[in-house]
């Protein structure tokens, strides 16, 4: 049986090419366990079975067929539910948008459908990505303790990547709420450069702070999910001309001239299990080459 508890994208990948598995085993796989473990972690508030179903089928035959898309051609993504989705009720994690279905995509949404990516639902989400309440779809549970909080906005996303409940997800961040929940669930979030990835299609929160990007197990799945989605679009008015990132530049990356300035100072109070993950962290990068010195930040 798959194991998508701990599965990536780039092994999944791998293992749609080799016959290992094919798309439409791997979203079986996916709702299963959605349908055994979401009812207690509600991170989702709409899960499109029949469309995934439909999606992996055809993501099937055409790797069968020799057509590639690329490496998230047949891989299973979920949304958070701000992302505009045609056909599909996008609430913003909110009753008063409980029952509105948008007629079109978010730019990302197609971007990621182009790449052969395939939708298993919307995540839920603090409403209207603001504060930290889930008052209409109910709280999101922290898989690896229901006692403690998933932070957010990006809560559902969160916390499905971290139980397995999908390969990765999108997620929006203003002011933290792709970062704190990824951070309080263990898995990788990224809060791209401004401007690098279109958030045409997001409900706004702050149109000069919103960003959108990927929630994911591991550093390179993030990358290969920044990668489909970067790139400049007329529509938004924050987009950059030369927007683009391209995964495979990261091997290349010489971190031995990298140089990671750490703030000591602002760590008074930080739990010890906490700073003691921190700087196991730290002392992996020294290992790796880099330069790790201390910084202090002004006014601080």
């Amino acid at each position: 049986m798959l194991d998508t508890a701990t599965l990536t994208i780039e092994r999944a990948a791998t293992a749609l090419r080799t016959g290992e598995f094919t798309p439409t085993e791997l979203v079986e796989t996916y709702l299963e366990r959605i349908g055994r473990i979401d009812p207690t972690l509600n991170a989702y508030i709409t899960v499109t079975a029949d469309a995934a179903m439909s999606a992996a089928e055809h993501a099937t035959d055409e790797l069968r067929r020799g057509i590639d898309r690329g490496p998230l051609h047949g891989i299973p993504l979920a949304y958070k539910d701000l992302f505009a989705t045609a056909g599909v009720r996008t609430t913003a994690g909110s009753g008063i948008h409980a029952q509105r279905v948008p007629l079109h995509d978010a730019a990302v949404v197609t971007a990621l459908a182009r790449a052969g990516a395939i939708m298993l639902g919307k995540h839920n989400m603090h409403e209207f990505a603001f504060g930290v309440v889930h008052p209409a779809f109910g709280p999101v549970k922290n898989p690896w303790s229901h006692a403690h909080a998933t932070g957010g906005s990006s809560s559902g996303s969160a916390v499905a990547v971290a139980a397995g409940l999908c390969l990765a997800a999108l997620g929006s961040d203003t002011g933290g709420s792709i970062r704190l929940p990824a951070a309080w669930c263990g898995v990788v979030g990224l809060k791209p450069t401004f401007g690098l990835v279109s958030r045409v299609g997001v409900d706004p929160l702050s149109a000069s702070l919103d960003h959108v990007g990927p929630l994911a197990r591991t550093s390179k799945d993030a990358a290969l999910i920044l990668e489909a989605i970067a790139g400049y679009d007329p529509r938004d008015q924050g987009s950059a001309r030369n927007a683009r990132f391209d995964a495979a530049e990261l091997d290349s990356v010489d971190v031995s001239r990298l140089r990671v300035g750490v703030p000591h100072h602002l760590l008074d109070g930080v739990d010890s299990d906490v700073l003691e993950g921190f700087n196991a962290a730290l002392d992996q990068m020294t290992r790796l080459g880099m330069t790790v010195e201390s910084i202090k930040i002004a006014g601080n």
